[in-house]
């Protein structure tokens, strides 16, 4: 009688299970199309900053891609050398031999994910983004403790106690110059393709909720 209830009920059971293990059709397409959309990262900048003062009210601007540094940085250059900050360089940063190459990868892994529909690979994969966010933003608060604070004793202009951190993320006021700092192109595209993921995963989530009750 147990083998009788149990074939059953085994059937509609492993159904239930099986919806609520894998994402939708729909669900994987919008991973695959937003997965792929990061390639935009590969030929625009992620991060840009922004420089304006009276004498530059057109503004100075440097963009900072996964590999390399575009922009004015010789103009910008030339002005942090008066109050002893470093000549800014690719040098200045390790992360560029890698960064492409990570970025593939993550990429790759996302289209497993929208291949497989796996919910739980969804979510690792978001949470590798969510890191991958704050290491990236830890490191470049990093890069600019150093640069604004490890000046030159030299310098044609020293001003005691003042340092020259460019803002993480917004405005700062530097001296005469306001200076910005936030996502360029590719850097949003990543922030919307990780809203995206996030929506995808609470959205499954809650109809596996519904699939159970």
């Amino acid at each position: 009688m147990n083998h009788q209830v149990s074939g059953t009920l085994c059937p509609g059971y492993c159904l239930k299970e099986n919806e609520m293990k894998k994402l939708s059709i729909t669900s994987r397409i919008i991973i695959a199309v937003a997965t792929l959309a990061l390639c935009v990262l590969f030929v625009t900048p992620a991060w840009s900053i922004y420089l304006v003062a009276p004498q530059y009210p057109e503004g100075l601007s440097m963009q900072i891609w996964l590999n390399k540094i575009t922009g004015q940085v010789e103009i910008i250059n030339g002005l942090n050398h008066y109050i002893g900050m470093k000549h800014i360089n690719e040098s200045m940063f390790p992360e560029f031999r890698f960064m492409v190459y990570l970025l593939g990868a993550y990429i790759l892994f996302g289209l497993v994910v929208a291949i497989t529909g796996s919910r739980k690979l969804l979510m690792v994969y978001i949470i590798m983004a969510v890191v991958a966010a704050i290491a990236a933003l830890v490191d470049f608060y990093m890069w600019g403790y150093d640069y604004g604070h490890d000046l030159d004793p030299t310098a044609a202009i020293q001003v005691p106690g003042l340092s020259y951190q460019p803002p993480l993320i917004g405005h700062k006021k530097l001296l005469n110059f306001d200076s910005y700092s936030y996502p360029d192109i590719g850097g949003w595209v990543m922030v919307a393709a990780t809203a995206v993921f996030f929506l995808i995963w609470f959205i499954e989530w809650r109809k596996s909720k519904k699939i159970i009750k």
